[in-house]
């Protein structure tokens, strides 16, 4: 170790995954505050059909999810995250070209604006046809999106295990994760007012265009910490202070130098601690998706708030999310100052958490007495996702080699990609039903029931997946044997 004053230069590549990850948030709310005000008047789109996008996206983002972490791992940090970026950007604005597309489709009319391609689409008198060509397109740019956003995380993760020790590696994940929340806390206050006023296709290409420019950035300030020169040798020393240990495979080659081992991607399911991290993702990563996606129609539908007047309610639920920072000070509070190791701090944190979500029990039989209770009771809900994620994410750095951390964290974004598909896709299936039907459920009715049905389950999923974790690895058991 050295007297040399700590520099901080891995706060910098925090902050840049916290900006990436904010952009990723940003990009995906678009669709669902443009929809019901600015997308279905002209495509005339039902729950149904948003649901099939959602959930389309969802799946291919857990199919992309399981090949992203390997990919990341074997092009490494700096070109695997440029990669994913850069795909989902483009992914992004694509998304506004899809009414063009739709009028040269049906009405063979190409070459035109925003605004010539909605007076075509108009006329074509076949509602159902619009509402095929429209959704399929708009699928086909979900798709590129989700195919790009899938490798934030598994690089997100593998930056911060290549910057940060074992014991700060928990909060440095919630700040960076933080930007999710606030990903989502800008999209209610710029977007809505974006395609208010200069259409709903502006808003995709301007969000999408954020991406590129962050793509800068990364390209000139990321590199490995022992590359880096703004990387001093006390803090080089600090990061790697737990570098090889039991969990961190390493051999020797006939020259003498040091080679870490790695884990193929078949071996990767021969672990327990895989599938606890799988279905940890899997029960818990439909519910934030959920709330992402549908909260503004739950507001539409339930409270008839259009997306200008749910703004400052979304930011408001956003805002209460934030509070998550703590889910990645607590672990480190259970191993300073208890004594635990941090991958028993960190379920014990996450135990806590879990218990959080239970409020969304309440949300609609108390939504009778103002919309802010389920506003307030869903921000709590996802403050508690937050959290539990980060810690979640943070596990796999406790329990797998550095040169695995991203193939772990795909597998799991995989199943929670799953997870996430089956809640959108349900959840439009259910609501249109719960309309069509006039459903009654609970002293329920109508679209109030089928929200009901969805915030039940979303209430459980946590400590569900936790008891799961728990039986999986009842224990701290880093990776010893890798074959």
């Amino acid at each position: 170790m050295t007297s040399q004053p700590l520099s901080n230069y891995r706060w910098s590549i925090c902050a840049l995954l916290f900006f990436a990850t904010t952009i990723n948030y940003l990009d995906r709310q678009v669709l669902s505050l443009t929809w019901k005000d600015f997308i279905v008047p002209e495509f005339h789109w039902r729950n149904n059909d948003y649901g099939n996008i959602t959930g389309i996206f969802s799946i291919v983002y857990a199919g992309s999810m399981l090949f992203a972490g390997r990919l990341v791992d074997w092009m490494d940090t700096k070109r695997g995250y440029l990669w994913s970026i850069g795909i989902w950007s483009v992914g992004a604005c694509i998304h506004a070209y899809c009414g063009i597309a739709t009028s040269g489709i049906l009405t063979g009319n190409w070459f035109v604006g925003f605004e010539e391609a909605k007076e075509h689409i108009a006329t074509v008198g076949d509602i159902a046809q619009v509402v095929s060509v429209s959704v399929t397109l708009f699928i086909f740019a979900r798709i590129v999106l989700a195919i790009g956003e899938a490798g934030n995380f598994p690089a997100a993760i593998k930056a911060t295990a290549e910057y940060f020790p074992k014991k700060d590696r928990g909060f440095a994940t919630s700040i960076f994760n933080a930007g999710a929340t606030v990903g989502a806390l800008a999209a209610p206050l710029t977007i809505p007012f974006i395609a208010a006023a200069y259409g709903w296709e502006a808003s995709f290409v301007i969000i999408g265009a954020l991406g590129f420019v962050w793509m800068g950035f990364w390209i000139f300030m990321y590199k490995k910490p022992h590359e880096h020169p703004r990387v001093n040798a006390a803090e080089l020393a600090y990061i790697q202070q737990d570098d090889v240990t039991d969990s961190e495979q390493v051999t020797t080659n006939p020259g003498g130098a040091v080679q870490r081992k790695k884990m193929s991607f078949a071996g990767a399911f021969r672990y327990r601690q895989t599938w606890a991290f799988a279905v940890g993702k899997f029960m818990t990563d439909g519910v934030w998706w959920f709330f992402l996606f549908w909260t503004p129609a739950y507001l539409s539908s339930v409270y008839n708030l259009d997306s200008t007047e749910s703004a400052w309610h979304i930011f408001f639920l956003y805002a209460l999310t934030l509070l998550s920072i703590i889910g990645g000070w607590l672990p480190t509070y259970f191993v300073d100052k208890q004594g635990m190791n941090p991958y028993a701090g960190r379920m014990k944190a996450m135990l806590i958490f879990a218990f959080f979500p239970l409020l969304t029990l309440f949300a609609q039989p108390l939504g009778h007495i103002s919309v802010w209770i389920p506003v307030v009771i869903i921000g709590i809900a996802g403050a508690a996702h937050q959290a539990w994620s980060a810690n979640i994410f943070s596990t796999i750095g406790d329990m797998f080699p550095r040169s695995s951390v991203a193939t772990i964290t795909g597998i799991g974004g995989m199943a929670g990609g799953v997870g996430a598909f089956l809640i959108n896709k349900g959840s439009g299936v259910l609501f249109d039903y719960s309309v069509d039907t006039n459903l009654k459920f609970m002293g329920f009715e109508g679209i109030e029931s089928g929200y009901f049905i969805i915030f039940s389950i979303c209430a459980v999923s946590y400590l569900i997946g936790w008891v799961i974790m728990k039986s999986l690895v009842p224990h701290y058991a880093p990776i010893t044997d890798i074959d």
